[in-house]
């Protein structure tokens, strides 16, 4: 039975894009391990020696602005930031959602890219999976296991564990 577009492997001649879900993976680093992501490290994974087209981190900017080194440490590494301001509504809720960002900008860049990596264990991209594995994408995930949805787990070509090398992939305090 021959193998189908997106059952094949990494190759340095793919053209991949990363989308970096900053809120999904920092609150897993921080609720499971008490510790920072290595966003470099987890960069460098998903390129996995292949050709980097684009690179977005998605982001909140709260309103003291405190995050702004973090930003410029992410430029510095070659991702583009997608800024949002963090909203605060009457009674203290707070919500910066970037699910539909992070979808139509995977949307928009699959025409350029043969592989999308989604930075994320967010099931809610799902249906975006779903629809790039239709356009003949191959689609990896890069998360932690213990917070990532086990249906996005099986949905994508190929998961990766950051759980699996924690001395590598976070910044323990």
């Amino acid at each position: 039975m021959p193998l189908s577009v997106t059952a094949k492997a990494k190759h340095k001649d793919q053209r991949v894009a990363v989308l970096i879900d900053t809120q999904n993976l920092y609150y897993s680093a921080k609720n499971i391990f008490g510790a920072k992501v290595n966003f470099g490290e987890v960069l460098k994974l998903a390129v996995a020696g292949r050709k980097l087209i684009r690179a977005f981190a998605y982001v909140v900017q709260t309103k003291t602005g405190e995050e702004k080194p973090f930003f410029d440490a992410l430029t510095k590494l070659g991702i583009e930031t997608r800024i949002k301001p963090l909203q605060e509504y009457y009674g203290g809720l707070k919500k910066a959602d970037w699910d539909v960002g992070i979808t139509v900008d995977a949307i928009r860049v699959a025409s350029s890219v043969d592989v999308i990596v989604l930075a994320s264990g967010d099931g809610d991209f799902l249906p975006l999976v779903e629809y790039l594995k239709n356009q003949g994408k191959r689609v990896e995930a890069i998360a932690f296991s213990h917070s990532a949805s086990s249906r996005l787990k099986e949905a994508v070509d190929d998961f990766f564990d950051l759980e699996s090398a924690p001395k590598k992939y976070l910044i323990l305090e």
